[in-house]
């Protein structure tokens, strides 16, 4: 009988060989995982610190800073109504609440001033789209992205009499579109410094007027023939408002 043959060397160097390879894969995936986690915190931890300096903006014009959440969410249901994916309104949730950032640099004489600005204190309420753009900076994560590009067009006008840049029509990016026109009507139906809140059919009534004028006439639209879901959520955020940590947590 013959006596069983040792392995070639060949066959022991292909298999050494494999077993490391495998272990340099597991390492690279390991490796891989790591970095995304910490690329997570990261994004997660840069989110927070914006959204409270988002609220501190939103406590100069409004005692509760519920209104950025209300805008979040009001905004994320719109851009599902127009038919936008899932993932787009998911991120226009994320990204609205810091529309207005850039009022943490207007002075409050200006921002709560309840009369008609003079041509300084007009000049210094249109500078705050571009400070909130320059706030969230030119990062390369898309919510971030995101959120600049709303915070410097959501004071375009449809008509093209907006600013900063007076933008005309679709020129105006969509998100911008969207968050104008839920920031308007949430503004309109909340107490402010310097006058109390309309009630609601006057402020769709006003939303109305401005179709085709402030607003993308689409849009407004959409708003419209769905008021009564729209005002249940803005009434169910309003009784329930999510925590903060909540909404950084969705990250």
């Amino acid at each position: 009988m013959l006596a069983p043959q040792a392995p070639s060397t060949d066959r022991m160097f292909d298999a050494a060989a494999t077993a490391q390879m495998e272990r340099i894969v597991m390492d690279l995936g390991r490796m891989y995982h790591e970095r995304n986690e910490a690329l997570r915190e990261v994004s997660r931890a840069h989110h927070e610190a914006l959204l409270r300096l988002s609220l501190a903006a939103d406590f100069k014009d409004d005692d509760t800073g519920v209104h950025i959440i209300r805008i979040g969410y009001l905004a994320e249901a719109l851009a599902l109504m127009l038919g936008q994916p899932a993932a787009y309104a998911s991120m226009l949730s994320r990204a609205a609440p810091m529309h207005d950032i850039g009022k943490i640099g207007v002075p409050d004489a200006v921002l709560k001033k309840p009369g008609s600005f003079n041509p300084d204190e007009r000049a210094a309420m249109n500078q705050h789209p571009r400070m909130g753009a320059e706030i969230l900076g030119r990062s390369r994560i898309p919510l971030f992205q995101m959120a600049a590009e709303v915070a410097l067009g959501h004071h375009e006008r449809w008509d093209g009499g907006g600013y900063p840049s007076g933008l005309v029509g679709e020129a105006i990016p969509l998100s911008a579109r969207i968050v104008a026109v839920v920031d308007y009507f949430d503004a309109l139906t909340m107490d402010r410094c310097y006058r109390k809140a309309f009630a609601n059919d006057v402020a769709l009534g006003m939303l109305a007027e401005q179709r085709g004028k402030a607003f993308d006439p689409a849009i407004v639209d959409v708003f419209l023939a769905n008021a009564p879901a729209l005002l249940e959520l803005r009434d169910r955020i309003n009784r329930q408002p999510p925590s903060f940590e909540a909404l950084v947590q969705n990250d």
